[in-house]
């Protein structure tokens, strides 16, 4: 009987997934659609498209120009965003420009979801503005002040926290208050 000699060794590397070859044309198109309003991720499932943000984020990364055109469609994909929101509030139908189902609950989440979106990817121009400030002219912090109401309080006690303050004055060395000496 003839021995059978089996090759072990590894088998060549099959190449997976789609090219990640750049074109002009492609990253046009990326960004066009970016514009739209329509996610990175969602582009990337198109079989002519990379198949990973990753790719789309490496070319970015390669070259800066790229770069500035998806931050830009992306702007304008928000501003595309907000404008549908509003078509949508006003009850416009998809063909009408917003995203409209006619029932006024589903819109409400549609719309409130798309808010929610909208100031988590820019949160300077569609999120809440969150100040702490004093209203100062140079909008300074706020400043914690303790007030108390003193007409309600009896001599004794008055006497209390004068002699409270005193010691409070004198543990931080500041004895004499409004001194005038000199005089």
């Amino acid at each position: 009987m003839a021995r059978i000699k089996k090759d072990f060794s590894p088998p060549e590397p099959k190449e997976t997934g789609r090219p990640t070859f750049y074109t002009d044309q492609l990253a046009a198109e990326i960004c066009e659609r970016l514009a739209e309003g329509e996610p990175l991720a969602v582009i990337c499932r198109d079989s002519h498209m990379p198949s990973s943000v990753v790719t789309v984020w490496q070319w970015a990364k390669d070259r800066p120009s790229l770069s500035e055109s998806i931050a830009k469609a992306r702007e304008s994909g928000w501003d595309h965003i907000a404008w549908k929101v509003r078509k949508t509030a006003r009850g416009k139908l998809t063909y009408e420009g917003g995203d409209s189902t006619g029932d006024i609950q589903r819109d409400k989440l549609i719309i409130d979801t798309d808010l929610k979106l909208l100031a988590k990817w820019d949160p300077k121009r569609y999120g809440d503005k969150v100040a702490l400030t004093g209203g100062s002219k140079d909008d300074a912090p706020i400043k914690v002040e303790t007030a108390a109401k003193l007409d309600n309080l009896t001599r004794e006690q008055l006497d209390q926290l004068l002699s409270l303050a005193t010691a409070a004055d004198a543990a931080r060395g500041d004895l004499g208050g409004d001194s005038e000496e000199g005089d």
